[in-house]
C-alpha cells in the first residue's frame, strides 16, 4: 500500500513557482578620467652645472686702475679699502702712527705704575684715543665715504696739536720731580720720543699736499657757448651790402636781325 501510495505521488505533477524577474541591469557609470601623466624626473646637480656654465656670464666693464670708475656697492668697496691702506701705508703715515702709538702706550704704563701727576696720563691717554681714532679712520677707509671732511688738514692739525701736548708733558713731568726714577725717566723719554713722530708726520702729510695739489688750468672756467641770438645780433648790426647790377641783357630781335 505504501508502494502504490509513493506511485500515485510520483504520478502528480509538481507545481512548478513562476521564475523572478531578473534585476534590471544598472544604468553604466561614464568611464573614470585618465590618471594625470606622472611628473618629469628631478634633474641631477650635473645637469644644473651644466645648465649654468651655458649660461652667458656678465661681462664686467672695465674700470680704471687709479680712480673708482663706475664701481658700486662691494667692488667700490674693496677699491677704496686697498686704494686707502696703500695711501696709508706707502707714504709713511702708518708706520710712524704705530710707533706713537706704542710710545705712548709704554709711557702710560709707566707713569700708571708711578705716583705720577694726573695731568700726565690724561694728556697721554687723549693723544693715544684720538691717534687709534685716526687709525680705525684709514685702515677701513671711513674717510672715502666722508668727502666733506677735510682729513689730510685734519689729521695735520692734530700733530700739531699733539706734538704741542707731548711738549708741554714733557716739561711737566720733569719740572714736577727734582729726582727723577728710572722708570719715570724711561717714560717721560717714551713721551718725547711719540711727540718727535708726530713732528715727522707733519712732514710727511706736507708731502701728501704736494701730490695733489690743484692745477691752475682747472680754475679757469670754460667759454660761453654761443646761442642762435647771440650769433643774429651781429649780423643785425652789419651794414648790408649792395647787391652787384646785373648786366643788360641783349635784344633777341636784333640777335634774330
Amino acid at each position: 500500500m505504501a508502494d502504490k501510495g509513493k506511485g500515485k505521488a510520483k504520478d502528480k505533477p509538481k507545481d512548478k513557482a513562476p521564475p523572478a524577474p531578473k534585476p534590471e541591469a544598472p544604468p553604466t557609470a561614464p568611464p573614470p578620467p585618465p590618471p594625470p601623466p606622472p611628473p618629469p624626473p628631478d634633474k641631477p646637480a650635473e645637469d644644473k652645472k651644466e645648465e649654468e656654465k651655458k649660461k652667458p656670464k656678465k661681462i664686467k666693464s672695465p674700470q680704471p686702475k687709479d680712480e673708482v670708475g663706475t664701481r658700486k656697492k662691494c667692488r667700490r668697496y674693496r677699491w677704496e679699502l686697498k686704494s686707502s691702506n696703500k695711501e696709508f701705508w706707502v707714504m709713511g703715515h702708518g708706520e710712524v702712527k704705530y710707533l706713537t702709538v706704542g710710545c705712548l702706550v709704554a709711557a702710560l704704563i709707566l707713569f700708571s705704575g708711578l705716583s705720577a701727576h694726573p695731568v700726565l696720563t690724561l694728556i697721554i691717554t687723549m693723544e693715544l684715543s684720538i691717534l687709534i681714532f685716526f687709525i680705525i679712520i684709514y685702515t677701513f677707509a671711513i674717510n672715502r665715504y666722508m668727502p666733506f671732511i677735510l682729513w689730510p688738514i685734519s689729521d695735520l692739525l692734530n700733530d700739531l696739536i699733539a706734538f704741542c701736548f707731548l711738549t708741554g708733558a714733557v716739561i711737566f713731568a720733569v719740572r714736577s720731580r727734582p729726582t727723577l726714577h728710572m722708570h719715570y725717566f724711561v717714560a717721560v723719554i717714551c713721551t718725547g720720543v711719540a711727540g718727535l713722530f708726530a713732528l715727522i708726520d707733519i712732514c710727511l702729510q706736507r708731502r701728501h699736499f704736494k701730490a695733489k695739489r690743484i692745477k691752475k688750468s682747472v680754475l679757469v672756467p670754460p667759454p660761453p657757448k654761443k646761442t642762435k641770438e647771440d650769433e643774429k645780433e651781429p649780423e643785425a648790426g652789419k651794414p648790408k651790402e649792395p647787391e652787384p647790377e646785373k648786366a643788360p641783357e641783349p635784344d633777341k630781335k636784333k640777335e634774330n636781325k
